[in-house]
């Protein structure tokens, strides 16, 4: 492929208040890096748009008002809460329709396909998203994949942040920037060092993944020793085994966060070392009360859930992206197993006449 014939294409990518910040920052990069000419559209003019994270501060070039489609080769959707205040203006959603009619390249990431429900462009697309808009997707007549790329003609949609240096590519090598003299990867290449490509084109560094891949090990140490304490007080069979499940579980996370860091060439921090430890302490203040036992666990398992999903959405690292979405999934199935026990155990309780002890505690 020829690394000249993008020089005089042309791309517009949207913007609005509450953009995620790396979704709008790394395509944009890229595309500058690359020496395309992109032009930032947004609703109004003489407005600051800002990132959903802070970190972003951007005027618009122009309005998608005044834009016409048939002057760009590829309009970007980036994600946030974003789309949803895009798909309320009206120019902007006649944009992107023209766009999509006139075979210009369509990339959407995250929540960007909100914007193309709301034109009625998904209808018979096979298309990706963030987890959250899935189930709009395919109200709308998507075929949804759970995938990192997925291409249906000239729509490119992508699911989350950890996503976007593939993303990226794959809208490069479709505006004729790629090839070996470029150095970029092919966007199916799964050994890919993905994070370095991000991390050039804006998106976390390397030292963020590390924070983010830490802080979930400490999260993962936590719990799993506070479940050990858990399962030496409570005495109802059946929910001590399903502790020592998730201790299993636990386990395995932890010995999947650090094979990471070590991939990156870093060892667990100290604090990511000692949290057991504070959760030894800490567990040995609680009661002895066998539902007392499970809603504690609850507590950990919820905040757990909490804070990985917001780590999960942090890195630009496809590979952290990934790992920290498998541990969330086993969190979700172990809430819902030890919530139908606790409910089961509460029943009994009830019409036995017993009280039941007060709200859950998250332990972390």
């Amino acid at each position: 492929m020829s690394n000249n014939s993008h020089t005089n294409k042309k791309v517009a990518i949207l913007i609005e208040n509450g953009v995620e910040d790396s979704e709008f920052q790394v395509p944009y990069n890229a595309l500058k890096q690359a020496g395309i000419d992109v032009t930032i559209l947004g609703s109004r003019t003489n407005e600051k748009y800002k990132g959903k994270q802070g970190k972003l501060a951007k005027e618009a070039d122009g309005t998608t008002t005044e834009a016409m489609a048939s002057e760009f080769d590829a309009v970007i959707v980036p994600g946030g809460i974003a789309p949803d205040r895009m798909r309320r203006n009206p120019n902007t959603v006649r944009f992107v329709q023209e766009a999509m009619q006139q075979g210009k390249i369509v990339a959407a990431v995250c929540h960007g396909p909100q914007l193309l429900i709301e034109g009625d462009l998904l209808k018979g697309k096979t298309a990706t998203g963030f987890i959250a808009v899935r189930k709009d997707m395919i109200n709308a007549g998507a075929n949804y994949v759970d995938e990192p790329l997925v291409i249906d003609g000239n729509l490119i949609t992508s699911r989350q942040p950890g996503d976007l240096a593939i993303f990226t590519t794959a809208i490069l090598s479709r505006l004729g920037y790629g090839g070996k003299e470029a150095a970029l990867p092919n966007e199916t290449d799964n050994n890919a060092e993905w994070w370095k490509l991000a991390d050039a084109w804006g998106g976390s560094k390397k030292s963020e993944i590390i924070q983010a891949l830490n802080t979930a090990l400490a999260g993962e140490r936590y719990s799993q020793e506070a479940l050990e304490q858990y399962a030496q007080k409570e005495s109802d069979g059946e929910v001590r085994s399903l502790f020592q499940h998730m201790m299993q579980s636990k386990l395995q996370h932890i010995q999947k966060l650090e094979a990471r860091l070590a991939a990156l060439g870093e060892k667990p921090s100290l604090s990511a070392n000692i949290a057991d430890k504070y959760a030894k302490v800490k567990a040995a203040l609680r009661g002895s009360d066998d539902i007392y036992q499970i809603r504690s666990a609850l507590g950990d398992l919820q905040t757990g859930i909490n804070d990985l999903s917001t780590l999960m959405v942090s890195t630009t690292d496809p590979v952290t992206t990934g790992l920290l979405r498998d541990i969330v999934q086993d969190l979700m199935q172990h809430e819902q197993s030890l919530a139908t026990l606790y409910r089961a155990r509460v029943g009994s309780e009830v019409k036995a006449g017993k009280p039941t002890t007060g709200p859950a505690i998250a332990a972390q």
